[in-house]
């Protein structure tokens, strides 16, 4: 029987959209779409009701064509309580925070005549926390498979939510893993992405699909600084772009070290689970976006593990230094080339509840290393850079918090320990049997 005949789709984002019509075009599925009540979601369901559930994905560059298509939602559900029907599939393509929040609002007979759940752009441990709780809602057969990261740049086409998207670019490679060894279901998403012009990499497990993700790397860095901190909780501070230069960046000599050092750290975490360690230059440079060999050596790729660390730095730094320009594009008539690293940094702002909010970026990114640092912890692995980014994180927050106590302010300002997730992550047998903390110190 094909486990991919009856797919819902959890979120109400624009990568939902696209998925939706992924699966429907190339995958002949019947697909759905759940999302939860906000003002946000009230608007792309306002729109799909006047659609009357069809959906439409275009592609800005003609080589995605595939990704092209339009087809009607079999159903649709305002409220992940208003599930009432069987599915073979879930795809959660909600922020890695929310998984557990989205399984809990979903009835129990749902969630046990699920027979797969795939987790869109999950962060390191999110499969060991979607198999726990589905463990603990009395479904231990069902199979969970992670990708690395999702697999393009995907925006809503007329920059609201309604039921057209526009997917600006798709990555050619993307890494996923399942608990499920040689799955039926990886072997079929991968002759799916295969026509998209997308290679998928068995990478065995989740957990080593999620090391995968280029993002768990950079992204605490370059938004745990003094420079990006500012930008994004001081609405009277200029204009700041996340992968340029000091002064018009977070980019320092300084940040490149911090980034080098918790690239690092969480090698020490993949060690003690026996998972395959990452060179940082070379995903960067063949997962995320490359430069030119003018500017990288291909050796000082390859070797980036096994140099020095004021080595490794220099090349991290010649790495985004050589990114402030698309290398790419073609040069103006004056000869200036795309500014490719012009992606500002987003303020604080008030969200559709009435509330002041902080961007996913970096609010996913604190949540993201507070769990690899509870990880850290119950494996006996140092984490001083992890400690210091969190530190300054969370004393950003409470001096916004303090500046606009009297405007109402979502959850997001509040520090949180995550450390139920974090006890159903190291639940994982694979992290278990290396727990660190009955050792001697």
């Amino acid at each position: 029987m094909n486990p991919f005949e009856r797919v819902l789709i959890a979120g109400t984002g624009p990568v939902a959209i696209q998925l939706a019509v992924t699966m429907n075009q190339q995958g002949s599925c019947a697909v759905a779409l759940a999302g939860r009540e906000s003002a946000g979601s009230s608007i792309l369901f306002a729109a799909l009701a006047e659609s009357r559930g069809a959906i439409r994905a275009e592609t800005q560059n003609e080589s995605h064509r595939r990704m092209q298509g339009e087809c009607r939602l079999d159903r649709v559900y305002p409220r992940y309580a208003d599930i009432d029907e069987p599915w073979d599939v879930l795809v959660l393509a909600v922020t890695t925070d929310a998984y557990c929040e989205v399984l809990e609002q979903m009835d129990s007979s749902v969630l046990r005549q699920l027979r797969c759940v795939i987790l869109v752009s999950p962060t390191f441990g999110s499969g060991s926390l979607v198999s726990h709780y589905m463990r603990n809602r009395g479904h231990d057969q069902v199979e969970i498979i992670s990708f690395s990261t999702y697999f393009g740049d995907t925006r809503w086409k007329e920059g609201t939510p309604s039921f057209q998207v526009l997917t600006a670019g798709i990555k050619k490679k993307v890494y996923v893993g399942s608990t499920a060894p040689a799955s039926p279901n990886v072997a079929r998403l991968t002759e799916l992405f295969s026509r998209l012009g997308i290679q998928l990499q068995d990478a065995g497990t989740p957990l080593a699909a999620e090391t995968r993700n280029i993002s768990l790397y950079v992204h605490p860095p370059l938004f745990m600084n003094d420079v990006a901190l500012e930008a994004v909780f001081h609405a009277s501070a200029p204009r700041r772009y996340v992968y340029k230069l000091f002064p018009e960046g977070p980019i320092t000599m300084r940040l490149i070290e911090e980034m080098l050092d918790y690239w690092k750290e969480i090698m020490d975490i993949t060690e003690r689970l026996s998972l395959p360690k990452l060179n940082l230059l070379a995903c960067m440079n063949e997962d995320s976006y490359p430069v030119r060999p003018e500017s990288l050596a291909r050796e000082d790729i390859e070797r980036f593990t096994e140099l020095e660390p004021i080595h490794q730095q220099y090349l991290l730094y010649v790495r985004y230094a050589s990114l402030l320009i698309d290398p790419f594009s073609d040069p103006d008539p004056e000869g200036k080339y795309f500014d490719f690293s012009a992606v500002p940094i987003r303020q604080t702002y008030v969200n559709k509840e009435g509330k002041l909010d902080i961007p996913r970026m970096p609010k996913e990114d604190y949540y993201r290393i507070k769990i690899i640092r509870g990880m850290a912890r119950r494996l006996g692995a140092a984490s001083p850079v992890m400690d210091r980014l969190i530190a300054r994180y969370e004393s950003a927050l409470e001096r916004a918090a303090a500046i606009h106590a009297p405007f109402p302010l979502s959850r997001a300002f509040a520090a949180c320990s995550f450390d139920d997730h974090v006890d159903m992550i190291c639940s994982d047998p694979m992290i278990r049997k290396n727990d660190g903390s009955a050792q001697s110190i």
